[in-house]
């Protein structure tokens, strides 16, 4: 047996939310949250009792120590978290928006020790013990560093039949198109399960059509990937791959919170695909996001019991 079902690396990030109503230039206050992409699937996870680790490099002080905190709070195994004496901490600042205004994201996450890891950084012999590795497009946007990392995990993964998870989570503020499809598309023949948003298929690689006709196109060009799940925002969900083809829809909830919402999907997801239905991973995916939209926070907050709870009822007795 391995000594973890999941493995994941990423930069561990401190969230400041603007009260709704409010705008950053003009706030008084803000709401702290420890942040991360890969922190909140492995995070996610641990809770459904899933052995998981999480890697970084934190500086002192007490915002690493918060961020610790959440994570290990959770069950994440942090021992491969690399400690600095200097540096700071990732930040990013979040206008949550109210229609016709935009939710708006400002990143101050330059000049960060993680963003100089290489793949001497981590034990990867240890780290890379398990039965799937996760990594995501955030990571590898960060710096051409963050990047050639990135490439090596998931080298050293396929080199040692560990399975590896790719989420794409393309973000335009840390680079472009042709940048991310440059550096992510190679790894695709050494991907296993892949997660790719219909808007990002687009934007990436090009491909046109409603949802379904995307995750269609995005398999068949890159048919050694098993798994290929699309998200399309309320428009529902599509799988292709080696347990057919399948369209999941959406409901809507009320938002308390939005970030951590498609971390979450992942992560549920995820728990289906190391249990061996990626189509039953969906369908609590799909449960877990409408919980994580209900709490404040980018790390969600669910038990393997919750997975069951009927979201109709108004109140548990």
């Amino acid at each position: 047996m391995s000594t973890y079902e999941l493995t994941t690396f990423g930069e561990a990030q401190i969230r400041l939310t603007v009260h709704r109503g409010e705008r950053l230039a003009t706030c008084s206050d803000l709401r702290l949250t420890p942040a991360g992409s890969e922190a909140n699937v492995a995070g996610l996870l641990a809770q459904l009792a899933r052995r998981t680790t999480y890697a970084t490099v934190l500086p002192g002080g007490d915002l690493a120590c918060r961020f610790l905190s959440e994570y290990r709070g959770a069950g994440v195994d942090l021992s491969h978290v690399v400690r600095v004496p200097e540096g700071r901490m990732a930040l990013y600042f979040l206008e949550p928006g109210d229609p016709p205004m935009p939710a708006r994201v400002t990143y101050d996450r330059h000049h960060t020790a993680f963003r100089d890891i290489t793949p001497d950084t981590f034990n990867w012999d240890a780290l890379l013990d398990t039965d799937v590795l996760f990594v995501t497009g955030i990571t590898a946007a960060l710096t051409p560093s963050t990047a050639a990392t990135v490439t090596y995990a998931v080298t050293q993964a396929h080199r040692r039949g560990v399975r590896v998870a790719l989420d794409i989570n393309y973000r335009s503020l840390l680079w472009t198109p042709a940048q991310a499809r440059a550096v992510l598309e190679p790894l695709f023949d050494k991907v296993d399960i892949l997660f790719c948003s219909r808007s990002d298929a687009n934007k990436l690689f090009g491909l046109d059509g409603d949802g379904p006709a995307v995750n269609a196109q995005l398999h068949a060009m890159y048919n050694t990937i098993n798994h290929v799940i699309s998200t399309d925002g309320i428009n529902g969900v599509y799988y292709s791959g080696i347990e057919g083809r399948s369209i999941h829809a959406v409901e809507t909830v009320p938002i308390t919170d939005r970030p951590g919402a498609g971390d979450s999907f992942v992560a549920a997801t995820l728990h289906g695909y190391l249990g061996n239905s990626v189509k039953d991973g969906i369908i609590w995916g799909l449960r877990t996001s409408k919980l994580a939209l209900t709490h404040h926070g980018d790390l969600t907050h669910v038990t393997p019991e919750e997975l069951a709870i009927p979201t109709t009822a108004d109140i548990l007795r």
